[in-house]
């Protein structure tokens, strides 16, 4: 999956879209990741869902239901005509704290001391509790099938709206067992229906423990990594073999990564080559591509947020996305070993794919202010099956590698090295 993420609340409503999908064709994505479509509660957060079979009128006006219905499904028709398929967000852990259903299924929701409780987290060491939810109660509800077959129609309205896919939120949060059911239940009638678990913020136990539950694909940790440490490896080795996963250099739950880097373009090109050709998917929010700097707030943004910049990377994702999906050694979640260098300041990283039968050797200048200088007496001795290596890198390829190899680096530049699938 190759996935860009068209934040609602940026792009305005459903009617101006186009440009933002056909831009993103035009890059290489092959999916649209899309946040929650439907009706907000009183706080205005796209994840504070009131009623679930409702539009957001910030994505379709105020017309009817029927009208905002065949609106959007216009704009699915146009993304699939591009060759596009569409993934929305899936919100069944909780709902808006003033929906209807707390009084209409009071059962579904799970309480403390006889008061509804609200989703909360441990940031640090301060507990953040989100008001303006109402958590349910997949434990414990003296109701489960009626909560399930309610949500069960929920994914039925998405797909009718013409979603493919599912970024199923907080999904740790919620049991394995109505997962497995739901994802079951779904593929039956929609085989080709893809679920993905966003895991963030749990252990990889409970990552790998969720992925168990039938997901094609969970959210890994590598855009906090600092291109040495062991864990993201341990990480990713612990959960491979369960799911694939997809890498991201930033999302709306994160700061701009070009206002974390004072703007340097080299870190920026740096972030999204290892994100994507770590694992087998990769995401970027709208807005990346251009260097925006002012985070996505899932309240507040709309699209007089949108910036103007001096920064266009469309060509160096568009050439980075073609290598990805050129190279099936890139499309799967690998074998994948970090090699040593003599140099510090470069990342050496080796992925091997059995079932492509390819390998793929990746030269990362971790550096994004300076050359680096890399050298090795022979490029193939990173390989394990003898014949020719490819330079696909989106930019500066070599037609011709010496050996000895010799190369200094340009800030933050990544040569990307594959052998011929066989």
């Amino acid at each position: 999956m190759i996935i860009y993420n068209l934040f609602p609340l940026l792009a305005g409503h459903v009617r101006d879209w186009q440009p933002h999908l056909v831009r993103a064709a035009d890059l290489g994505f092959d999916w649209i990741f899309i946040n929650p479509v439907q009706y907000p509660g009183y706080s205005g957060s796209l994840y504070s869902i009131k009623d679930y079979f409702r539009l957001n009128p910030l994505m379709v006006g105020d017309s009817g239901a029927a009208e905002a219905e065949a609106g959007f499904k216009a704009m699915t028709a146009q993304a699939k005509a591009l060759g596009l398929k569409l993934m929305v967000d899936l919100v069944v852990s909780h709902c808006a704290f003033d929906s209807d259903l707390i009084k209409e299924h009071p059962q579904w929701f799970r309480r403390e001391h006889g008061k509804i409780v609200h989703p909360s987290c441990l940031e640090g060491q301060k507990v953040v509790e989100w008001k303006d939810l109402a958590q349910f109660d997949h434990k414990k509800t003296k109701d489960p099938e009626g909560l399930f077959q309610y949500l069960a129609s929920v994914v039925e309205y998405l797909i009718d709206l013409g979603f493919e896919g599912f970024r199923c939120d907080a999904a740790y949060q919620v049991p394995e067992k109505f997962w497995r059911r739901l994802i079951q239940e779904t593929r039956g009638r929609h085989p080709e229906v893809v679920f993905v678990a966003e895991t963030l913020g749990c252990s990889p136990h409970e990552t790998a423990q969720t992925a168990q539950a039938g997901f094609e694909y969970i959210f890994n940790s590598s855009k906090w990594w600092d291109f040495s440490s062991p864990w993201l490896l341990e990480q990713y080795n612990l959960t491979r073999e369960q799911a694939k996963s997809v890498s991201f250099p930033e999302s709306h739950d994160t700061p701009r990564l070009a206002e974390e880097l004072h703007g340097n373009i080299d870190a920026l090109k740096r972030n999204y080559l290892f994100s994507a050709l770590f694992s087998s998917g990769v995401m970027i929010p709208m807005g990346f591509e251009f260097g925006f700097r002012k985070r996505l707030h899932v309240v507040k943004t709309r699209p007089t947020d949108w910036e103007r910049t001096d920064i266009d990377l469309g060509g160096f994702v568009r050439s980075l996305n073609r290598t990805k999906a050129r190279n099936p050694v890139f499309l799967a979640d690998t074998a994948t070993e970090i090699l040593p260098a003599h140099n510090p300041q470069i990342l050496l990283l080796w992925k091997g794919s059995v079932r492509a039968r390819q390998e793929a050797v990746i030269i990362l200048n971790k550096d994004a202010h300076q050359k680096q200088h890399f050298h090795t007496e022979n490029l193939y001795q990173y390989v394990q099956k003898p014949g020719p290596l490819r330079d696909v890198s989106p930019e500066y390829p070599l037609e011709y590698l010496p050996t000895p190899f010799d190369y200094d680096l340009r800030p933050g530049q990544g040569i990307v090295l594959v052998t011929s699938p066989q």
